[in-house]
């Protein structure tokens, strides 16, 4: 493969899951399923928060601002696999890439940030529930938006940063559906310390540790848990963030896997799944995980189905579980 000067290149070239034409609509009707599905999901979980004001409080606040997330990762790459799948063309401008690049590394900070935070409000909610609601105050909720966002918005121009010192490429095919920063990387002509560097301070700060903020919270949740004499109490203190943890799971095992082995060693067909898990079955099933676990949702979506939201249709209201934890660990 031949070195390519930055000026002379004007676009990439992706690598789809095959080329073959019969699979083309196969795959089209995969595409279009699952950006409609995961849109509809999350819209529902946000009409549902915003409809019903038993609803409003900060886990809720917090999966809403997930479901605007979701929606806006899945449409920074699924689009355009639709596009690429109908116009059966794989090319995306350097620009274009570099645009994408970076609403990727927004997108998939904030979904780091804001499981975090919502662990964060799960130990409150268990450990501390007599003194969530002053803890967990509007003002707090939003400041740790806002936090998240500025984190999200400095790991993207962590990764510009690199992008734009690459002045040579080796070759202009990305091995991925999308433009993955890591394979961008890996196109240099020269090994770049900055990129090294770069890699895994971000890994650290933006994966590693919030990672081990949600599992320290998880932590002292169990241990709070364990202390409930009641199984009945064990199973409504547990009911209340498993939601969370689920999602939590099926997020971490695809997304920093994913991560770490692109910085190392990269196959294309597991890394085009593994990408693909991530970006858009991920952000798909989460409205589903918490509408299916947590009881308030699914009966205010299931009212609006049939005419209307109904305050009425929610029996128990999450601080009252949390005062009826703390009655329990006594």
């Amino acid at each position: 493969m031949g070195t390519h000067n930055l000026t002379s290149i004007s676009e990439f070239h992706l690598t789809g899951f095959s080329e073959d034409p019969d699979l083309q609509p196969v795959l089209l009707g995969l595409f279009l399923s699952l950006y409609l599905v995961t849109v509809l999901g999350n819209l529902l979980i946000i009409l549902a928060v915003i409809s019903d004001s038993h609803l409003h409080t900060p886990m809720c606040f917090f999966l809403s601002n997930l479901s605007i997330v979701d929606i806006c990762f899945i449409s920074t790459t699924v689009p355009k696999m639709i596009v690429d799948t109908i116009t059966h063309s794989r090319f995306i401008s350097y620009v274009g890439c570099l645009i994408q690049m970076s609403l990727f590394m927004i997108f998939i900070c904030m979904d780091d940030m804001l499981l975090t935070v919502m662990a964060y409000d799960r130990f409150l909610a268990i450990c501390h529930p007599l003194h969530y609601a002053v803890i967990m105050n509007p003002r707090l909720c939003v400041l740790l938006i806002l936090l998240s966002v500025f984190l999200s918005l400095l790991d993207s121009q962590l990764h510009n940063l690199v992008a734009l010192q690459i002045t040579c490429f080796k070759d202009v095919e990305i091995a991925n559906l999308f433009c993955h920063p890591f394979q961008i990387f890996n196109l240099s002509c020269s090994d770049m310390l900055i990129k090294t560097m770069v890699t895994y301070f971000c890994g650290a700060i933006f994966g590693f540790v919030p990672m081990l903020g949600i599992l320290f919270s998880y932590y002292k949740i169990v241990s709070s848990i364990l202390k409930i004499p009641s199984s009945g109490g064990k199973y409504k203190a547990f009911s209340t963030c498993s939601s969370h943890l689920s999602v939590v799971c099926l997020f971490y095992s695809t997304a920093i896997g994913t991560y770490f082995g692109s910085a190392v060693s990269y196959s294309p067909s597991k890394g085009i799944v593994a990408s693909l898990m991530y970006t858009g079955v991920t952000p798909m099933l989460n409205p589903f995980i918490y509408s299916l676990r947590n009881r308030e949702i699914s009966r205010t979506q299931r009212g609006s189905l049939v005419g209307g939201f109904n305050p009425r249709t929610i029996d128990i209201h999450l601080e009252s579980k949390f005062e009826n934890i703390e009655k329990l660990r006594g």
